[in-house]
Order: structure tokens, then sequence, then C-alpha cells
């Protein structure tokens, strides 16, 4: 009976040896749910804490972190939701997320990151939703996303990136929802969209794209949003949206300098239902724009020429509860007045399809 008392002693002594302590809140944090979830925003924390397999939510917002170090969060791999905003992170170590496999939501926003290491991002594969907007991050390296599988969304706006290149979406196949407004953008290279052709959200807005990226946006197929609005592009070339005009529902052209759309500009577009060109240098628009879809434009602040290529435009106003603003330009006679309420337009013949030959009426 002694014996066994002492095998029985020696075995707790040594489960007691090899067992973590019960982990407790790190301080200065407060937490919930039995550490499910840590919130130790603005505490001024100088490095990251050690928290709990059962963590899930981890708040480490407006703290001092300059740099994410490999393997940062190593004491909790059951992390779902990571905040990092406003923290001055300026470097993100590769492995820096290692052992984050359960891991959906990161914001990293508002911070200074200029330095995303190879490998980075290693482990994140159930990652969907991933913030990086507001940083200094002037290139996306080949293959960085790579691990992200079931990337969704990504925010990328406001940053200093001037080309998206080939492979810079690279595994990311999933990805839905981009959004890389409010950068330095020049150019997009023709293949930089292809691992992401399922796009149905893209914005480009405020950049200086000063030519249309066909050969780029070619490569989307169920694109249903597209923003290239304050981009300095004069000109739309025929067939810019075909690839995915089927399913393009909502497009931003404003404040671009636009001076003219190509006759074919439009071709294949048949279910846009809302279209922004105001604040341009419109005078007319092309005759493969159908208004059949359409539900709201805007069109303020062109000067447009008030003559019977712009009809198709009035006669839409005239069956639209909208009937936005815009005024006319020339002929000198019509010149101030609303498209909506001008007799520019009173002597046009809208052309009617002609019947195939042939055809029995």
């Amino acid at each position: 009976m002694q014996r066994m008392s002492f095998l029985v002693a020696s075995l707790l002594a040594l489960v007691a040896s090899v067992s973590p302590a019960p982990s407790q809140c790190p301080s200065p944090c407060h937490c919930h749910g039995d550490l499910q979830h840590v919130i130790c925003d603005n505490v001024g924390l100088k490095k990251i804490p050690e928290t709990s397999d059962a963590t899930r939510l981890l708040n480490l917002q407006r703290n001092q972190l300059p740099v994410i170090p490999s393997g940062a969060f190593s004491s909790s791999p059951g992390l779902i939701s990571l905040h990092l905003q406003n923290c001055h992170i300026k470097e993100i170590s590769g492995k820096a997320f290692k052992g984050l496999k359960k891991l959906i939501y990161l914001y990293i926003s508002n911070n200074e990151i200029s330095i995303i290491k190879p490998g980075a991002f290693e482990d994140l594969t159930e990652l969907t939703y991933l913030y990086l907007d507001s940083n200094r991050i002037s290139d996306l390296p080949r293959g960085i996303l790579a691990p992200m599988i079931n990337l969704f969304t990504l925010q990328l706006n406001d940053n200093k990136i001037r080309e998206l290149r080939a492979g810079s979406f690279s595994g990311a196949k999933d990805l839905r929802w981009l959004h890389i407004s409010g950068n330095d953008m020049t150019s997009i290279q023709p293949s930089a969209l292809e691992d992401v052709e399922n796009l149905a959200i893209l914005h480009l807005e405020q950049n200086r794209l000063s030519s249309f990226p066909s050969a780029a946006l070619s490569k989307l197929r169920v694109l249903e949003e597209l923003k290239l609005s304050k981009n300095p592009m004069k000109s739309i070339p025929d067939n810019a949206f075909q690839s995915f005009g089927r399913y393009m529902e909502k497009l931003y052209l404003d404040s671009m300098g636009l001076e003219r759309f190509s006759d074919g500009a439009f071709n294949g577009v048949t279910a846009l239902k809302s279209l922004h060109l105001e604040n341009n240098k419109l005078n007319t628009l092309p005759s493969s724009l159908s208004f059949t879809t359409i539900q709201n434009m805007t069109i303020a602040n062109n000067p447009w020429m008030c003559s019977c290529p712009l009809a198709p435009l009035r006669k839409w106003m005239d069956s639209s509860r909208l009937r936005p603003e815009g005024a006319c330009a020339a002929p000198s006679q019509y010149r101030g007045q609303q498209i909506r309420d001008s007799a520019a337009f009173n002597g046009c013949r809208q052309k009617t399809k002609r019947a195939k030959k042939g055809a029995r009426f």
C-alpha cells in the first residue's frame, strides 16, 4: 500500500512539473470569459503579452509594438480575432503569426509598416479578413499572401503601393473584395490580377493611373463594383469592361479629368445599375452605353454638348424619378440649361432596331 501511494505521489509530481500553471490575465490587461477575450487597449505595453490557448480575441490596440517578432503569438493558438491597430508597428517579421491556424480576423491598420518579411503570414490558412490600410507599404512581394487560401477581404487603402505586379496575389484565389485606394499606383501589370479572377469588388480610386489598365482588368470575370475615381485618365477604350460586363452593377469614374469614351467602351455591359461620371470633362456619351438597367447616374460638372447624340440620356432622365443635375455647355443657345429641362432634344429621333432581313411581321 505504501508503494502504491509513493507511485501515485510521484506521478502527480511529474504531471505538475510538465503541465503549465493555470493561465492568468496578463497585467495590466483585463479579461472576460475565462481568458477567451483579452483586452489590452492603450495600456502602455511594449511587448506582446502571453495569453492562453483558450484565448479567442486579443485586443492590443494603441500600444508601443514597433516590431512583430517571429512566433509572437505562440501562446495563443486558438486566436480567431487579433487587433493591432495604432501600435506604431514598423516591421512584421517572418513567421510572426506562426501557429495561428484558426485566425479569421487580423486588423493591423493605422501603423507605420514598411517591411513585411517573407513568410510573415505563414500558417494563416483560415484568415478571411485582413486589414492593412493606413500604413507605409510600398510593395506586395510575390507570394506574400500565398498561405491565405481563404482570404475574402483585403484592405490596403492609404499606403504607398506604386505598382501591382504578377504574383502579388498568388494563392489568394478566393479573394472577393480588394481595396487599394489612396496609394501611389501608376501601373498594374497585365497578369497582376489573374490569381484573383473572381473579385466582386475592386476599389482603385485616388491613385495615379493615367491610362485604363485594360489588360489587367480583362482577367476579371465576375466583377460587380469598380471604382476608378480620382485617377488622371483622359479616356476609356473600347471593350473596357467586357470581360465582366454581365455582372458589373456599380461603376465609379468621377473626378478623373475624363474627356472621352471610345464608342465601344461599354460593349458587353448589360447589368449596370449605378454610374458616376461627375466632375469630368465629358461632352457626350458613347452609343454602346445602354440605359436599360441604369437606376442611378451622377453627371454634374461636365461640359455637355446638348445635341442628338445625348438624346438617350435625356430619354432616360424623362423616365427616371431621379433626373440628376447636369447642365448644357453647348450649343450656345442652351448653355446653362439643365439637360433634363432643355428643349435641345425636341427634334431628335430615337434610333430603332431594323428588322432582320426576311423577318416576318
